[in-house]
């Protein structure tokens, strides 16, 4: 089995998709840290032009392009896959970190919901990875790094779209680490707990799901993301660096993929108990109006 050098960041060329804000964000800032030229793709324009003006000023002796891109959009993704390849031929390192989440069970959906999470969550990653692939052979001791979730190794109630995106992104990661380590290029899954990023607030709501079910999922899936994104950013490039086939990120990761191991057919009994407790708990700290009920429910990351 071929053996993968370290991976070196500096003068080399990274594409991060999702880099406008959280985990993505605090990758690129760490990328330029590292000294690595980037190309970042996201689809909120302002705040990826922010990202973009904020290395460029920080780090002058790296090169910074952004690509605006809604990665739902299957043409729009291949276009901007196409003209990284053409304006870059070698790439060194693919970060598919890009992500949305949407909350509501099977029946509460409609089957565009559920396609518009696998769009963005797998097949963008799908697309971006083929059209690239050829650019990361070209580079020796390229990587790939596919950001996954927590509930790609778990699949709780009310994540039918959000868990079958990330499972479908974990087990595509897998195969690739096998089929590409011959060819010199490494691949990373990771699968981050509960991260304090942007997700919450952006993630989208069944339609058919009622507005106090849904305010209640979002209250609370914000209180349990309380990892720092800065220090998720810096695991998973340190796992780069290392090669390492995945990374997770947090007791929230790392002890739920211990129980799904140990028990795989009653694990989701015991993680639905603990996350309930620590919601409640999170609930009492956080202010709220008065009378306003506090949550109890499972919840995504």
């Amino acid at each position: 089995m071929t053996r993968l050098s370290p991976y070196r960041f500096a003068g080399r060329t990274a594409v991060l998709t999702g880099a406008a804000s959280g985990i993505g964000e605090q990758l690129a800032h760490g990328l330029a840290t590292r000294g690595s030229n980037l190309v970042l793709l996201d689809r909120d324009s302002l705040r990826l032009d922010a990202v973009a003006e904020t290395l460029r000023t920080a780090y002058p002796g790296i090169t910074v392009q952004a690509h605006v891109v809604d990665l739902a959009d299957r043409a729009a993704a291949v276009a901007a896959a196409d003209r990284i390849r053409a304006e870059h031929p070698a790439i060194h390192l693919l970060v598919n970190n890009a992500g949305v989440a949407l909350g509501g069970r099977f029946e509460q959906l409609t089957l565009e919901e559920f396609e518009w999470v696998m769009a963005v969550n797998f097949s963008a990653p799908l697309v971006l990875t083929h059209h690239l692939l050829p650019a990361l052979a070209a580079a020796p001791g390229s990587h790939l790094v596919n950001v996954s979730s927590l509930y790609g190794l778990i699949a709780p109630a009310g994540q039918s779209a959000y868990s079958s995106s990330k499972f479908a992104l974990r087990g595509l990661s897998e195969v690739l680490r096998s089929e590409l380590r011959e060819r010199g290029i490494g691949v990373t899954t990771v699968h981050p707990g509960g991260i304090r990023t942007r997700i919450a607030e952006s993630a989208r709501i069944g339609v058919n799901v009622s507005a106090e079910e849904s305010e209640q999922g979002k209250r609370a899936f914000g209180a349990l993301l309380t990892y720092p994104p800065e220090k998720a950013a810096e695991q998973i490039l340190d796992g780069v660096q290392r090669r390492r086939a995945r990374v997770l990120i947090g007791a929230s990761a790392k002890l739920p993929d211990i129980l799904a191991r140990i028990t795989p057919a009653h694990h989701m009994r015991v993680i639905q108990a603990v996350a309930a407790v620590a919601v409640r708990a999170a609930a009492r700290r956080a202010p709220r109006p008065a009378g306003q009920a506090t949550a109890g429910q499972e919840i995504a990351r």
